[in-house]
């Protein structure tokens, strides 16, 4: 049942607690706010499994060290990190670190419920991955090699115009072949893209 799940907002921004905790409530969603990182890998060991809203900036820890830690702690939650503006290097690290998603702050709340769903999809089937890396694969090879180009750069965390500036081409033409990139891969964000990608990449040792 929605009512069910759990979902922890850690984020040291009352407001954004307070909003995220509204959302979700709504939505159907037990929600635990947490004022911060620290206090959340107290709580986390011995608590029940949900889903981890996830703040990127905050005091003491940040979002990336708390999500290590969780790693070293063997505290199996899937996360969902938020984003100031710029922070897509960040938002990459992350995802290679094992964030299901990212939202960019200010979010809507379709994508911060779609995102939370996933999460909640991963703990109900632990054969996504091995799923997800044929499936990746298969997504890509519709790319031309300028759109793999790109994604590529933008998986390195690289903004458009040094892609542009890789590549020999206008930052207006690294934005098209985002687009068509995306088109093809059938999704509507970046996180759904770098997602694919490193899929596929977690793929490769196994296969090339």
């Amino acid at each position: 049942m929605a009512n069910e799940r759990l979902v922890y907002i850690v984020d040291d921004d009352d407001s954004v607690r307070r909003s995220a905790a509204f959302m979700l409530r709504h939505a159907g969603f037990k929600v635990e706010p947490v004022e911060s990182g620290v206090a959340f890998l107290k709580l986390a060991k011995g608590a029940e499994r949900g889903c981890v809203l996830l703040d990127v900036r905050m005091p003491d820890m940040d979002g990336l060290q708390v999500q290590q830690q969780m790693n070293k702690d063997g505290i199996n939650m899937p996360v969902v990190i938020l984003t100031g503006h710029g922070d897509v290097e960040i938002a990459v690290q992350a995802m290679r670190a094992g964030v299901i998603n990212f939202l960019e702050k200010p979010y809507e709340k379709e994508a911060l419920i779609s995102a939370i769903e996933e999460g909640f999809g991963r703990l109900e089937n632990n054969d996504l991955k091995e799923m997800a890396a044929s499936e990746a694969k298969v997504r890509l090879a519709a790319l031309t090699g300028r759109e793999q180009d790109v994604l590529e750069g933008l998986m390195a965390g690289y903004p458009n115009k040094t892609i542009a500036y890789d590549l020999g081409i206008s930052p207006r033409t690294v934005e098209i072949y985002r687009a068509n990139m995306m088109e093809k891969l059938g999704v509507r964000s970046l996180a759904d893209a770098l997602r694919i990608g490193f899929a596929a990449e977690g793929d490769n040792g196994s296969k090339d």
